[in-house]
């Protein structure tokens, strides 16, 4: 089975990887379940574009505040010049995206830009939505169903990948190969990504000699609903608060101004930090209930019907679980929700140290983001570098160094597997989470060490490998920075 180029993952990323590769290349698309169980789908508040050129100094400059002096300055010079062409692409493409009576785009704003240049979907349906339009395009093969379990690497090329699938064991072979495969979330006790989303293609690159980058600059995003027995919890759009629902108290107070002036709309790492801080100062009085330690969103200052169809999503998944809204407050909390670093690559999605592999994507580090993401970049750069990935490919026409490599038939999981996956999500939540400690760190980096000198399965060691990386990074990095918090 022998391939131009396949393509690990069918979120937004892998999905326009592909519509930018011709039908007259063999390509494969390759998803570890359905498609749609990507974080793409689950994507809310929209996609940040520059809204004409005017703007697109004005989003220069937002990113790079936001990333505090981490980011690349030409990836994020190329992120927003080319989000003009990437939207006028997706609009040539028929992609519903909200419009007023008139047919003008709808923007929105969310924390930390300096006006509303967010375009978003379905209202707080976005990621579906455009999801949906895009898989419904694509010209390639898509195999569901279907696990990566290894890198076919040989010297410094990528000759393809082993997969895993219902019919059995293949290695698959390619001229060219793109990791799209998403993040980390299930790393963490709390997070808000798909449950396919296990950084298991990060734990590939590191056991190959490349690079992960930037790995301890980890996102958690600040209003999420928790009261939920699944590990992945329902996200609360931070289009809300650019909408104009406030965060608050037991007894109403927005508490968020006594730690920064722009309270609900400073940058996502201050306010989850603010939230995370001022539920432990409530946990520690004895005297205070249940309700009162928690933390609230307070959709009040919308009316109903605004409400309903500005976010019906998450409308229908709130009032499913007995909310009355707009009325009811919504107890949240932080979640992991991002990873800003991810596998070292060029300016063109190119993995360094590698001649035909490329990764895009929440996967991937451009250095677009730095030390913390500006909110609704993320689906914008897996359009934007995608894209970049793809018209490289066509123009370098690369003919790997190719062998044939034995099929592996590894344990992918053991029997013990599962509590340790649930340990190490208590342990990177716990120590290697929001507020870190030096401390806390050794004792993370002394557990997951534990965990790989056992008898485990590969897919488990590839997590724990990432994990370790993780902790490394931010044992490395002494000073507080961004989403890096280090006391």
């Amino acid at each position: 089975m022998f391939y131009d180029v396949i393509i690990v993952g069918a979120g937004i990323a892998g999905l326009y990887a592909s519509l930018n590769l011709p039908k007259n290349l063999k390509v494969l698309i390759l998803c570890k379940d359905q498609p749609w169980e990507c974080n793409t789908f689950y994507a809310q508040g929209g996609i940040a574009v520059a809204k004409d050129k005017e703007d697109i100094s004005l989003h220069i400059d937002d990113t790079l505040k936001a990333g505090a002096g981490m980011c690349n300055v030409e990836a994020v010079k190329a992120l927003s010049h080319e989000s003009l062409e990437v939207l006028e692409d997706l609009i040539s493409k028929n992609t519903p995206f909200d419009k007023d009576k008139q047919g003008n785009l709808l923007f929105t704003k969310e924390a930390a830009h300096s006006t509303s240049r967010i375009i978003h979907a379905g209202g707080d349906c976005t990621g579906r939505v455009v999801h949906s339009h895009l898989i419904s395009q694509i010209n390639h093969t898509l195999w569901k169903n279907a696990t990566v379990t290894e890198l076919l690497m040989e010297g410094n090329s990528c000759c393809g990948v082993s997969v895993l699938t219902k019919r059995g064991n293949y290695n698959l072979y390619a001229k060219n190969v793109i990791l799209a495969s998403g993040g980390i979330g299930a790393l963490f006790n709390y997070h808000t990504n798909a449950y396919t989303i296990s950084a298991e293609l990060h734990g590939m690159i590191l056991e190959n000699g490349l690079e992960l980058k930037d790995m301890e600059m980890l996102q958690f995003h600040p209003t999420v609903f928790t009261k939920t027995k699944h590990a992945r919890k329902m996200l609360l759009s931070e289009a809300l608060r650019g909408e104009g629902a406030h965060i608050v108290d037991f007894w109403g107070k927005r508490f968020l101004f006594d730690y920064d002036s722009l309270g609900e709309l400073a940058p996502r790492d201050k306010v989850a930090r603010s939230i995370f801080d001022y539920k432990l100062e409530l946990a520690k009085n004895s005297k205070l209930t249940e309700e009162q330690k928690e933390v609230y969103l307070d959709l009040s200052p919308f009316s109903k019907d605004f409400f309903y169809e500005r976010f019906p999503n998450i409308a229908r998944n709130l009032s499913a679980l007995g909310y009355d809204l707009p009325k009811d407050k919504i107890p949240i909390s932080p979640a992991f929700h991002y990873c800003m670093g991810g596998i070292k690559t060029n300016h063109l999605g190119k993995v360094v140290g590698a001649n035909n592999l490329y990764a895009v994507g929440e996967c991937a580090c451009t250095g677009v983001h730095g030390a913390n993401r500006l909110a609704s970049n993320s689906l914008l750069e897996g359009l934007v570098f995608s894209r970049r990935a793809s018209r490289d490919i066509l123009n370098q026409n690369y003919q790997p160094k190719w062998r044939e490599f034995p099929l592996h038939s590894q344990i992918l999981q053991k029997e013990q597997d599962e509590n340790l996956k649930t340990l190490l999500r208590k342990i990177m939540w716990e120590k290697a989470g929001i507020i870190r400690k030096k401390s806390g760190l050794n004792e993370a980096l002394g557990g997951v060490e534990v965990m790989l000198e056992s008898n485990i399965g590969r897919l488990l060691k590839l997590r724990l490998l990432v994990a370790k990386n993780i902790i490394e990074s931010a044992l490395k990095r002494e000073q507080s920075v961004g989403a890096h918090f280090i006391q």
